[in-house]
Order: C-alpha cells, then sequence, then structure tokens
C-alpha cells in the first residue's frame, strides 16, 4: 500500500527547490515551515489512508456509461466529496474567489501525493485547476462571477475539450465551429475526443472549455475561440438551470487509468495554452507520482521475495532479492529517477511562483525559466513515469506480469502522461525551437552555469561519499553546453528539421545532467543522500554523452533512414 513521502517531499520542496530560503526571506508573505509542514503532512495523510484504499477498487471497476450518464467506481463520489470538504481543490486558488493562495509548490506537491495513490481519480482536479487558470487570466469579470468561485471550491468540475479525431497535436485542422446566437451567446457544432472527466457523478455541474471557430475566423490556428460550455445553463442568481445540449456519446477502452471517465474570439489558443501549462507542469506530477508509488511497491516485494543465496544474507534459507545486486541497480536507478524528476518538476513550479511574486526584469528571468523547465517537468518526468513503472514490473518478475501485485497497473497507468496534455515529441521541438532561444538564447546558459556550481560546491566540500561526482557534473555539463550550442547554431541558420531531429534526444541531456546537479544539492543540504547522488553520478550520468553525440551527429543518419518509411 503506498505511503506518502512526506519527508522526501517536504526535503526536495525546501532544500533542493529552494522553498525554504523564500520562506526566510517572506517571499510568500506569512507562509511559514509549520504550515507548510502541516499541510504536507495531513495531504500525505488523506493520500494514503482516503485514496490509496479505493484504487484498486477503482482499476477494476471503471467508470461505467449508462443513457449518457456516467458512474464512477464505488466510494469514488464519496472520496470526491471528502477531498473537497478538505479544501484540498481551493489550495493555490485565487484568494478572491474562496482559494487559499498557496503557492504553486505546495500545490504540485500536494497533487504528487493524490497522483501516486490513485492517478485515475488525481487527474479530474488537475483540469478544473487549469480551467480555474485560464478564467482567472482570461475570462470576462461576467464570467469570473458567475463559475470561479464553485470551480474554485470543487463544487463544480471543469474540462479541457481540444482534441478532435482529425486534430490531435496539429490544432490547426479543427472543424467544430460557434454560431453566434444573436444574445451574447453561441451554438457549438461538433465532437470532441478524449475528455477526461467530461462526464461524471461527482458534481451536479461540470463546466467545459471548448475550443471551436466562428464563422468569419481567419484559417489555422489563429481562427480558434475558446467557449466555456456549461453542462447544465447556470441562472443569473448562479442556481442551475436546464440541461445544456452537451452529452458524452461513449467512453473509451482505454490501457489504463480506468477510473477516469475519459475569452475572446479568435484568441482562444492563448486561453487554452494558459491551461494546458498548467496541465502540463501537473501531468509531469502524475509521472513522478507513478514512479514514487511503483518505486514503493518494488522495494516492499524486494524485500519481502526470497530467491537464491547472497553473499551478505546471514539468515536461514534463501535470501530475500534486494541483497542481489542486480536487483539493487534497479532499486536504486527507480529511486534516483524518481527523485530528479521530483527536484525538476519542483523547480519548475518554484519558477511559475517567483514570477507571479516578482515584478519586472526579475519577473521576466522567473517566467523565462519557467517556460525553460516546463517541457522538461512534463516530458521527462512522464518518460521515467513508464521507465520507472516498468522497471517495477521487472523487479516482480513472473508475478508483476499479472494484475494481482498491483506493479502492472502502475505501468498501465504510466502509459497515457508521455501522450496527453502535449505528446512528448512536441514538448522536446517547443524546447528547442521556442525555449532555447529565450532571453536571446542566453537563458539556458545562466541555468547551466547555475548547475555547474552545483559541481564546485560538491567539489570544494568537506563531505566524505560523493566519489566521482563532480567530475562526472564536470563532464555532463561540457556535454549539455556543447549540446545546446550546437542546436543554437542551426536555429540561427534556419535548419530548423536538424534541430528537430536531436530535440528528444537533447529534453533527456538536460535533464539528467539537471537531475545529477539537484541530488548532488540534496546530498550537500544532507549526508545521507550523498550515496544515492554518487550512484546516479557514476552509474547512470554517462547516458549524457551518447545523448550529446545522438544530437550532434544523428540528423542524417535519421533523415536517410526515415525515408524508407515514407509510403504517401
Amino acid at each position: 500500500m503506498y505511503k506518502a513521502p512526506v519527508d522526501d517531499i517536504s526535503f526536495t520542496l525546501k532544500h533542493v527547490a529552494a522553498l525554504k530560503p523564500a520562506l526566510d526571506r517572506g517571499a510568500f508573505g506569512d507562509l511559514g515551515e509549520d504550515l507548510v509542514d502541516a499541510i504536507l503532512s495531513e495531504a500525505g495523510r488523506f493520500a494514503s489512508e482516503e485514496v490509496a484504499p479505493l484504487y484498486k477498487i477503482g482499476d477494476e471497476h471503471g467508470a461505467v456509461l449508462k443513457d449518457a450518464t456516467v458512474t464512477t467506481p464505488p466510494g469514488w463520489k464519496a472520496l470526491y466529496r471528502s477531498w473537497i470538504d478538505g479544501g484540498w481543490n481551493a489550495l493555490s486558488g485565487p484568494e478572491e474567489f474562496g482559494g487559499q493562495g498557496l503557492p504553486t509548490m505546495l500545490g504540485v506537491a500536494a497533487l504528487e501525493m493524490w497522483n501516486s495513490a490513485a492517478m485515475a481519480f488525481g487527474i479530474g482536479p488537475t483540469l478544473t485547476m487549469g480551467a480555474v487558470e485560464a478564467l482567472d487570466k482570461h475570462a470576462s469579470e461576467a464570467l469570473k462571477a458567475k463559475y470561479l468561485a464553485k470551480l474554485v471550491s470543487g463544487e463544480w468540475m471543469g474540462t479541457m475539450n481540444l482534441t478532435e479525431s482529425q486534430a490531435g497535436s496539429d490544432l490547426a485542422a479543427l472543424r467544430s465551429r460557434a454560431e453566434p446566437a444573436g444574445d451574447g451567446t453561441y451554438r457549438i457544432f461538433g465532437q470532441k475526443i478524449f475528455i477526461t472527466y467530461g462526464e461524471h457523478d461527482f458534481t451536479d455541474n461540470i463546466i467545459h472549455l471548448v475550443l471551436a471557430r466562428l464563422p468569419d475566423a481567419p484559417a489555422g490556428t489563429r481562427g480558434i475561440s475558446l467557449f466555456l460550455v456549461p453542462k447544465f445553463l447556470v441562472n443569473d442568481d448562479g442556481s442551475l438551470g436546464a440541461r445544456n445540449d452537451v452529452f458524452c456519446s461513449g467512453l473509451e477502452h482505454k490501457l489504463g487509468i480506468h477510473a477516469s471517465p475519459t475569452g475572446e474570439e479568435n484568441k482562444g489558443l492563448a486561453c487554452m495554452f494558459t491551461m494546458m501549462n498548467n496541465a502540463r507542469l501537473c501531468v509531469g506530477m502524475q509521472g513522478v507520482a507513478v514512479a514514487e508509488a511503483a518505486t514503493q511497491k518494488a522495494i516492499a516485494y524486494a524485500n519481502e521475495r526470497r530467491q537464491g543465496k547472497a553473499s551478505d544474507f546471514s539468515g536461514a534459507g534463501m535470501a530475500p532479492i534486494v541483497h542481489h545486486p542486480d536487483v539493487q541497480r534497479n532499486l536504486l536507478t527507480m529511486k534516483a529517477l524518481t527523485q530528479i524528476a521530483r527536484a525538476i518538476s519542483y523547480s519548475c513550479a518554484y519558477a511559475i511562483d517567483f514570477a507571479r511574486v516578482s515584478t519586472g526584469e526579475e519577473a521576466a528571468h522567473w517566467r523565462d525559466r519557467a517556460n525553460l523547465l516546463t517541457p522538461l517537468a512534463k516530458a521527462f518526468s512522464t518518460d521515467i513515469g513508464v521507465d520507472v513503472a516498468s522497471l517495477g514490473v521487472q523487479v516482480h518478475g513472473g508475478m508483476g506480469f499479472i494484475e494481482e501485485t498491483g506493479a502492472a497497473a502502475l505501468y498501465r497507468d504510466a502509459r497515457i502522461a508521455p501522450i496527453y496534455e502535449g505528446t512528448n515529441g512536441i514538448q522536446a521541438i517547443d524546447l528547442v525551437a521556442r525555449k532555447l532561444p529565450l532571453g536571446g538564447g542566453e537563458h539556458v546558459h545562466g541555468y547551466i552555469a547555475e548547475l555547474k556550481a552545483i559541481a564546485d560546491e560538491v567539489r570544494t566540500s568537506n563531505l566524505q561519499g560523493f566519489g566521482r561526482t563532480a567530475e562526472a557534473l564536470d563532464q555532463a555539463f561540457d556535454d549539455l553546453t556543447e549540446a545546446t550550442r550546437f542546436l543554437q547554431k542551426l536555429l540561427a541558420d534556419g535548419r530548423l528539421d536538424e534541430a528537430q531531429a536531436g530535440a528528444t534526444p537533447y529534453l533527456r541531456l538536460i535533464s539528467l545532467a539537471a537531475g545529477g546537479a539537484y541530488l548532488a544539492r540534496g546530498g550537500l543540504a544532507q549526508q545521507s543522500r550523498i550515496a544515492l547522488c554518487r550512484f546516479f553520478a557514476e552509474n547512470l550520468l554517462g547516458e549524457v554523452s551518447a545523448l550529446k553525440e545522438r544530437v550532434i551527429d544523428g540528423a542524417e543518419s535519421l533523415a536517410t533512414a526515415g525515408k524508407a518509411l515514407i509510403t504517401a
């Protein structure tokens, strides 16, 4: 059974993602460590004791559609009610609409725990929080007054309606159309697919944010508008009116997350991207969350399962498999990758928070940092979720391939996260084409310089146990700098296809290098963490050099071999 790692989460927030020095200097007003600790502790209790016990029921029972109505698994509706009664949906919501206005860092830390306990549950509130942010930043005052408070509290839930059968990553192909009704409202025609929590029994109203085109809209993505479509129309006094003409026509038969039932004219994409950027970090937390749950499950199993002999085991009979070096390698790899994904995601949340509380050039700096780290947080963390869940199945052996242990369920759940809210290939292209040029191309090099400073701290510290960590980090940052400047030169020369060919390996490269630095920062702050840092540096960080070669030398062979795949 999952147990929220409150101590690890708290440590990473405070000492790796730098929440503690921010609290010490009053960056978030009266918020102090005591309140942070209390929030994390209670979130961990709720996730461990109330959400996690319903995970298996949700996975096995799933959501059920009958007569255009979706019923969630037994106990899930009551769980959601307890969750909003605890104020969790309002944690980082705007205070003027009933939210608590707490930092994004605390919100994503709590999200990690909900998603570790049951990813199919945690994804629903994620979309509501994204809808809150989109409405808060882009909606009219009338729409805010009518809808925001109930979305912030969780009394109503929100959805994101982008995808159509012919329009996935390329929203320019979107066909849904909106016709003005003459009274300030619109009639929308079309069909959307893959709408998470698009219909359910948690709340008495569901607020859909829908992309569609007006009759006179320009072609392409410039002509997309965003519309608020409630399941039930809302009267001026806030009461529910007539049922709107929006219905669920079917539930997807999904590989995982079975319990999850899947502005301004012509500026809808800008509004939707506000929601999507929030969702991308939150989906990254799903990757961290599944990785954490898989790691806990694998470590527990490895300490119970007995097989073979081990030289360091003095007990009778066969040794627990945790004594075998190859199993230890798998488990340590799972722990290290989970921790670096957590650190990257929390650091992204830190940047979002400081972009909000800062002004002038400092705010611009933190906006650039959040923009740089968002594709890392989304893509690397969700890739890690799949990798770690797969290793978890491997540690369980044959028992991992069957459903009884729960290892397979985590692997099934993890696989959607690299796909939705912008596939990880799209995230990598975004990183290279749009984020490396930030600040005239210098912002990323400032970030690399900050990471290098951590390696210097390791080198000059008197702490024992780091081994060759500093040297490994130096090599990783040299490779990262070379790969970064290579891609920036391709972009400057207009060789976009060649730059995109190296985008996916580059995203993993920068994530691993940054992750190594974050593990080192953790080791500098707490000596018990040095051993994991050294393991990562001496066993896993070497992948960076191979990734650099792929970035620099892989484009020509990719293009040549790729031509043989094209049949149309």
